[in-house]
């Protein structure tokens, strides 16, 4: 593909303008707006209202009348700011409570008449399948069972190879358990499980993955974190053993209301629903005896707007198109991504179809610092990878590509920054990375960072030394710096180095 024919997809998505999806839930009425519609669609503004819609539903069949008022004011001001924001399009959607409430139809013609717009109501397939699609959106290759945690519903699909499989959506949100079990944890253990037993083909799971989807899961996967000091504090796609997650899972489900207002970083508003949450992870995990859970920061409002795409959208990779759009929007030359993996392979010559993407993905993203202060690009570029709203990629991914954009700008390896990002890589991934970086930093200051250059100027990779050749026509680029910057290639992978005058 070229350079014009991967850009012209993200042009197409910036033209459509700002969207937002208001999402009008069991708990609390969201709204989010992205910047565009997109293959990696950006969030620019993301407020919640908790409601409870969904308090007492179980016993009345209502939705909560303080609820509906809450709701209704929240969905006035999400329109009016949607509004001013320009947004072009705006859904509002309604899951789990609003279906299921015998008042559901009276709440949605009243809200429809307060926004100026029709509500649409999900049905429990509906919803399943958006929230899977919203997991794909972020992790193609997700192999397993996405469940999906709402105040009144879970939501449980399988996915492989790209697509939605079975699916099931149950009663089973913490705020209908928490009326329907009365206090009584075994009782609520029991309804649990009598709900997962009706699905014989959550057996397909073992061995494979668990994606969870949903607030309160996320806030366990933070509880973790913390436990164990995990260097990198980005939630969407933390992965956790089955066993370690039903440990935490198990303690957290026994712990009072005191005993959960002593974590720190817990939010209030979780105290009350974040026991059951637990309880229901961890009756799912052991129903279904995934090899491990992942959490996902993707579902089902990303997974309405990953609906929208064409075949052709759909298919491109999510990494490369952020790392793309980065790159032209922070860096000097959009070209010269392209070109910088294209110069690099020769030094990778034994890596794999997913290290080759990595590295593709560096490459686009080796000028985002330029614009900073020399003694702080490195850290800054750093943090902006580690901690950026990047997806198609696992946290070891992740760390690899801050780590080379790290080394790019000659951050120090044994500082504490550097040494955040190599915590969860081994050896061998940590001297890929760096190794990569020295390449990046050396093509920029051969070039300026101007692309059009360096397919004249091959880096070549022989069995003694690494050569850097120039034609006549740039011989006058080689100087010192040149020099000293391939030396540390060579350095770094045990080669001798020059740089050699074409004929």
């Amino acid at each position: 593909m070229t350079i014009a024919e991967a850009v012209e997809p993200r042009t197409r998505a910036s033209r459509t303008g700002r969207v937002g999806v208001v999402d009008v839930g069991s708990n609390s009425v969201r709204l989010v707006v992205y910047e565009s519609v997109g293959r990696n669609p950006a969030a620019m503004f993301n407020e919640k209202v908790l409601c409870g819609l969904g308090r007492r539903l179980a016993s009345t069949g209502k939705l909560d009348a303080e609820g509906v008022k809450t709701s209704f004011a929240a969905i006035e001001r999400f329109v009016a700011l949607s509004r001013v924001m320009g947004v072009s399009r705006l859904e509002i959607v309604a899951t789990a409570a609003v279906r299921d409430a015998s008042d559901g139809p009276d709440f949605v013609a009243r809200a429809g008449k307060i926004a100026g717009a029709p509500i649409r109501v999900l049905s429990g397939q509906e919803e399943a399948y958006f929230s899977a699609e919203g997991v794909l959106s972020a992790i193609p290759d997700a192999n397993g069972l996405v469940g999906d945690l709402g105040g009144g519903s879970l939501e449980v699909v399988m996915v492989g190879e790209g697509q939605v499989g079975a699916q099931a959506t149950l009663p089973l949100g913490p705020l209908r358990l928490m009326e329907a079990a009365q206090g009584d944890r075994n009782k609520a253990s029991d309804i649990i499980d009598q709900s997962l037993s009706g699905l014989p083909w959550l057996d397909d799971l073992r061995g494979r993955t668990f994606f969870a989807v949903g607030g309160a899961w996320r806030a366990l996967a933070k509880i973790h974190m913390a436990q164990v000091s995990y260097p990198l504090r980005v939630l969407h796609h933390y992965r956790i053993q089955r066993g370690d997650v039903r440990d935490l899972s198990r303690i957290i489900s026994n712990l009072s209301r005191e005993s959960l207002e002593r974590i720190s970083g817990l939010s209030r508003r979780r105290l009350d629903t974040l026991p059951l949450a637990a309880l229901i992870l961890d009756r799912v995990l052991k129903a279904t005896r995934p090899k491990d859970v992942v959490f996902s920061s993707y579902g089902l409002r990303e997974g309405l707007l990953y609906s929208r795409l064409s075949a052709r959208e759909r298919a491109l990779d999510p990494l490369i198109e952020t790392a793309c759009e980065m790159g032209a929007r922070m860096g000097r030359f959009a070209e010269h991504g392209e070109e910088m993996a294209q110069w690099t392979a020769q030094l990778f010559a034994d890596e794999n179809a997913e290290e080759a993407r990595l590295r593709l993905a560096t490459c686009h993203l080796s000028d985002i610092g330029w614009r900073g202060h020399p003694d702080y690009r490195a850290q800054q570029s750093l943090f902006e990878i580690l901690r950026g709203p990047f997806v198609g990629i696992d946290h070891p991914g992740r760390a690899h590509v801050a780590l080379a954009i790290y080394a790019r700008y000659d951050g120090d390896p044994e500082s504490g920054a550097s040494r955040q990002a190599s915590a969860v890589l081994d050896e061998r991934q940590i001297l890929r990375a760096r190794v990569l970086g020295a390449a990046l930093r050396l093509g920029h200051v051969l070039t300026g960072g101007t692309p059009g250059i360096l397919h004249d100027c091959p880096l070549v990779l022989g069995d003694e030394a690494v050569t850097l050749s120039l034609p006549p026509r740039h011989a006058a680029l080689d100087g010192e710096v040149v020099q000293r910057r391939l030396a540390t290639i060579g350095r770094l992978i045990g080669r001798q180095t020059k740089v050699e005058m074409a004929a």
